[in-house]
């Protein structure tokens, strides 16, 4: 299996191939990631987990394709997003709620 960092430079080489970045927005590639997601959500719903796993791939694509054209890529996100919240505590609830420990 392939690793995320050459999956994501591999995407990035077919939609620059393809035009996206010349011709795509960020605003166009959020858009289009919550278009996606409707199709996971209606995978998950329908037991589909081909359509789902389709589907989290193509959400993918979208944000690997919107951080290009904001200028950072998935990695440099996700650890940031890890920073904020590698020391919270706290524990998920039932209903699915994260109650924070203060």
């Amino acid at each position: 299996m392939r690793d995320f960092r050459d999956l994501e430079i591999s995407i990035k080489i077919w939609s620059a191939e393809r035009g996206i970045y010349i011709h795509s927005t960020g605003q166009a590639q959020l858009l289009k990631a919550f278009s996606e997601m409707g199709e996971l959500a209606d995978a998950d719903i329908e037991g589909d987990i081909e359509g789902v796993i389709d589907a989290v791939g193509d959400v993918l694509v979208c944000l690997i394709n919107y951080a290009a054209i904001r200028e950072f890529n998935l990695e440099y996100a996700l650890e940031k997003a890890y920073d904020q919240i590698k020391h919270r505590k706290g524990k998920m609830v039932p209903g699915g709620a994260f109650v924070k420990e203060n």
